[in-house]
C-alpha cells in the first residue's frame, strides 16, 4: 500500500498558499510624472537600456543621482581626453569604456554612498587602484561624496589600462 502524504497544516482549507505578487522597482514621483527619467535600481544605479556609442553613457550620467553626475561627467571627460578613440557602451546599467568596442578596460557603476570604478585588468596596472575585487584580475576605485581623487594616478591607469587587452563582454 502507498505511504499517505500527510496534510499541510499551512491553510485550515489546505489549499495552497498563493505566490506573493512580484514588486515593481520604486519610483520616485518625478519618474512616475514623466515616464522618460530613468528609474534608479538599487543603490542608486540608473536603469539605462543597453547601446553602444556615447549617447547611452551620457543618459547614465545624467541620469545620476545627486552629487555624482558632476562627477561622472568629471570622469567621462578624463577618460575621453585621457584615451581620444574610447568606445563606449552601457551594457548591465553601466558605462564600459574599450578600445575596440567589444572588449572593455573601465566600467562605472552607482551604489549608495560611492561610485565604482572597475579597471577589468586592475591588477596589472602599476601601482594597482587600491580596492580588490571577487575577479581575481580586477581592482577598484571608489568615490565618494567629496568628489575628491586623485586625478593624475586616475589618468595614468586609463592611460595604462587602455593600452591591454580588455575583457570580453
Amino acid at each position: 500500500m502507498p505511504a499517505k502524504t500527510p496534510e499541510k497544516p499551512n491553510r485550515p482549507d489546505n489549499k495552497a498558499t498563493p505566490a506573493k505578487p512580484r514588486r515593481a522597482p520604486k519610483t520616485t514621483a518625478k519618474q512616475d510624472a514623466d515616464p522618460t527619467v530613468p528609474v534608479l535600481l538599487s543603490g542608486g544605479n540608473p536603469q539605462i537600456a543597453k547601446g553602444h556609442g556615447d549617447a547611452p553613457v551620457q543618459a547614465y550620467i545624467a541620469a545620476m543621482p545627486g552629487w555624482k553626475s558632476p562627477v561622472g561627467q568629471r570622469l567621462d571627460t578624463l577618460i575621453t581626453q585621457t584615451v581620444p578613440d574610447v568606445k563606449k557602451a552601457v551594457k548591465w546599467n553601466s558605462p564600459l569604456y574599450g578600445m575596440d568596442g567589444q572588449s572593455w578596460f573601465l566600467g562605472i557603476h552607482c551604489f549608495e554612498r560611492y561610485i565604482k570604478l572597475t579597471f577589468f585588468r586592475g591588477t596589472s596596472l602599476t601601482p594597482m587602484p587600491p580596492i580588490a575585487s571577487k575577479t581575481a584580475s580586477a581592482r577598484h576605485l571608489h568615490i565618494h561624496e567629496d568628489g575628491m581623487f586623485d586625478e593624475a594616478q586616475l589618468v595614468d591607469w586609463i592611460r595604462q589600462a587602455s593600452l591591454m587587452p580588455g575583457e570580453k563582454m
